[in-house]
């Protein structure tokens, strides 16, 4: 029996692997490569010294998804394959409906015609909109404001509908805050295209020489320093999460939403000075405009996770900061493989 990973390749889907095959799962992952690298599937390799069968499909391919659940025995699901960048959501919002909301529904549709009704579903704090109070809990009002949480939000009506068709489905909602982070070998990490979506790898970048300086999104919050304060998680304790929620899902029926955050709040320039501080890099900065839909304060109340996964975010800021710089530093050029890096010498 396996675990079918949607994403594998990922940032997240990676270090997913990573924590499935040091915890004696088999695994199949499909991965269409629209946004990751196929090189990363080669480190999870290397790292655990397991190999596992790989499908660089798209979930929209529905013959090629059935032929995988016809040649393996797949056990459950872990999905979190989708198109995931919020400002490219609201430029191309088609683009993401049909990857995202379709290609997960092809997915249940053939997991229930095999009889795989347990999964767990990589969903995003998106779905909570413009929440004014913190933390925020499980039962705070839903609303995303983009194409991208919309189509999290959309997917979680899908499932629990799902569920209410048959009481036998078995599904984790996980709700990330923000991973950042990276495998403390220096082996994976985030590799974004072009100029980064999200604040760690930006800083990176900044750090090592790649970009002049940081952009930073308003300075008029009302936080601290007056910028904005997110709640961060290193990548590894999410993935870790995951494994807590596939256990769950194998031993229950039913639905349950979970936050994956660490409770705790962080400010984009005390970040900064704490890259700082930790690397000893200097991060230059500019104060900008304030983006639309931007809100000054978001951070989890994770003790659902706890309480009913058993699951803690136990790597702390300073260790998140130096895993990512020395992901960085050890992959300035991202996965890039060795062999073209040779022919550009």
């Amino acid at each position: 029996m396996a675990i079918l990973v949607t994403g594998g390749a990922g940032y997240i889907g990676s270090h997913t692997c990573v924590e499935l095959l040091n915890a004696g799962y088999d695994i199949v992952v499909v991965d269409n490569l629209s946004n990751s690298s196929a090189e990363s599937l080669l480190r999870v390799t290397e790292l655990t010294g397991k190999e596992f069968a790989f499908y660089p499909i798209s979930l929209n391919n529905r013959p090629d998804m059935e032929g995988i659940f016809r040649n393996h025995r797949i056990e459950a699901v872990i999905h979190l394959a989708g198109l995931k960048a919020v400002g490219e959501s609201v430029s191309v919002p088609l683009r993401y409906y049909h990857n995202n909301i379709s290609g997960s529904i092809v997915l249940c549709e053939i997991m229930q015609e095999y009889g795989v009704k347990k999964i767990v579903f990589s969903s995003s704090a998106t779905v909570y909109g413009t929440s004014e109070h913190v933390p925020i809990t499980e039962n705070a009002p839903l609303g995303a404001t983009n194409a991208y949480g919309r189509t999290k939000l959309m997917i979680e009506e899908i499932m629990r509908d799902l569920h209410v068709s048959d009481s036998t489905w078995s599904i984790a909602l996980l709700r990330y805050f923000n991973p950042i982070g990276a495998h403390e070998s220096g082996r994976l990490g985030e590799d974004p295209n072009g100029i980064p979506n999200n604040l760690m790898p930006y800083i990176t970048q900044v750090a090592v020489g790649g970009l002049k300086e940081l952009q930073v999104y308003g300075d008029d919050y009302a936080t601290t320093d007056g910028t904005g304060v997110r709640d961060y998680i290193h990548v590894v304790d999410l993935a870790q999460g995951h494994l807590k929620a596939l256990e769950k899902v194998m031993e229950t029926t039913g639905v349950e939403a979970y936050n994956l955050g660490t409770g705790r709040g962080y400010s984009v320039l005390e970040m900064v000075q704490t890259f700082e501080r930790v690397t000893g890099r200097s991060v230059p900065y500019k104060i900008a405009s304030r983006r639309p839909g931007d809100i000054g304060v978001c951070y989890s109340d994770p003790t659902k996770a706890e309480r009913e996964l058993g699951w803690i975010a136990h790597k702390g800021i300073d260790e998140m900061c130096l895993d990512s710089w020395r992901w960085q530093t050890s992959n300035p050029r991202g996965y890039v493989v060795e062999n073209e890096m040779l022919a550009n010498i």
